[in-house]
This record gives C-alpha cells, sequence and structure tokens, in this order.
C-alpha cells in the first residue's frame, strides 16, 4: 500500500511540473513585442531662404524690419515634425520703414543697447520646440499645428506656444507662424508700462510679433 502511495505521489508531482512548463511556454509565446519610435532626423535650416520679420508697436506710431537666422535644424520622425533648434542673429536687426538713413541707424543703435536686446552682451537669442501638436482638421493654407518651446532672450528663457503652418514633403521641411512676444519677460524694460508709470504717449507695447517662414533641407 505504501508503494502506491510513494508512485502516485510521484505521478501528481510530473504532472503538476508538465503542466506548469506548460504555461510558462504560453505566456513567452503570446508576448507581444512592441516596435521602437522612428528616429528623428535633423533637417538643416537653409538660412538663406528662410526669413523673419518684426512687428511692434507703440502709442504714437509703429516699426518693422527684418532679422536673420544664424543656423537651425527641424527634427522630422516620419513625414511629421517634432522639434527643432533656432539660433538667432540679433546683430542682424534692421528697419525697413524709417527711410532716413540717420534715424534708422539709430532706432537700430537703441534696439541693440542695454535698453532694449543688450546684443553685445547677447548677440543671439534661441528657440527650441519641445512639443508640436497637431491641429484636428485644419482647412488647407492655415495652422496645422500648436508648436510649443522654450525662446530665450537675455540669457533669459521662458515658454512660448502659437499656432503654426508646418509640412515635409520631397526632403524639405517647413514652418510659417505668427509669434507674439512680451518683451517684459526677457526683461526689455524701455517704454514699458509693466516697470514704468506716467509714460503717456512715450509708451511701448510689451507685445511684439516676429512673424517666420523657415525652410530646412535633408
Amino acid at each position: 500500500m505504501k508503494k502506491y502511495v510513494i508512485l502516485a505521489s510521484l505521478a501528481g508531482s510530473l504532472l503538476f511540473t508538465a503542466h506548469a512548463g506548460n504555461t510558462n511556454t504560453v505566456a513567452a509565446t503570446g508576448t507581444t513585442e512592441v516596435a521602437a519610435p522612428a528616429k528623428a532626423r535633423a533637417y538643416k535650416v537653409d538660412v538663406a531662404k528662410s526669413d523673419l520679420k518684426w512687428h511692434a508697436k507703440k502709442v504714437t506710431g509703429e516699426h518693422m524690419g527684418n532679422i536673420a537666422l544664424k543656423s537651425g535644424d527641424i527634427q522630422v520622425s516620419g513625414n511629421k515634425v517634432v522639434g527643432g533648434t533656432f539660433v538667432i542673429d540679433m546683430n542682424s536687426i534692421t528697419c525697413s520703414d524709417i527711410k532716413d538713413a540717420e534715424y534708422n541707424g539709430k532706432l537700430i543703435g537703441h534696439l541693440k543697447s542695454d535698453d532694449f536686446f543688450s546684443v553685445e552682451k547677447h548677440p543671439t537669442a534661441t528657440f527650441k520646440i519641445t512639443n508640436v501638436k497637431p491641429v484636428a482638421n485644419a482647412a488647407a493654407g492655415k495652422p496645422n499645428a500648436t508648436v510649443t518651446g522654450d525662446l530665450t532672450i537675455k540669457g533669459i528663457t521662458n515658454q512660448v506656444s502659437f499656432p503654426a503652418t508646418v509640412s515635409v514633403k520631397d526632403g524639405v521641411a517647413s514652418a510659417k507662424a505668427d509669434v507674439t512676444i512680451d518683451r517684459s519677460k526677457f526683461d526689455v524694460r524701455y517704454g514699458s508700462k509693466s516697470f514704468f508709470d506716467n509714460l503717456g504717449d512715450k509708451a511701448i507695447y510689451d507685445d511684439f510679433v516676429v512673424s517666420l517662414d523657415v525652410t530646412a533641407k535633408q
């Protein structure tokens, strides 16, 4: 009798072991591998074919002009823009609305001074894209993404977000947008009501707009 009990126990152990091994095999076979996301590719900005325009207003009028990109890249994954970094040459700033050469030169000199952008100390500004969120059902020619990123001016970094029209086609990535920037957040104080009282008609509005049209290639 004792012999039969031992044999029965041994058989039970073998069956349990076989069942456990079979369960592990099924679990391993049923495992699904998740494909790694596609690696983003850097498209180099063509600075000669890219354009940045600025537009600022004050109580008594407005000024506008251009500023150049020094370098940059747009990060592309598949056919989508997913990131990018841009370096802006602050020394390149020009004014297009003042025709008198002397007055024009004085304005540019003032914009480059410590009253505004402290260009000698901070010759470049940068913008780094941190997120690109597609706009669902965007109409043709209208902004199809919301771009968010870190803008650094005068060594001060703030997050900005704006609607943009972005595309990737035939090895060319492009981005167009009007970006509203609050200069007071970057310690650009001259003529700002955020820092000074009783400015009257000498006040210059804090918000200015940079319109960008950027092209990048593989």
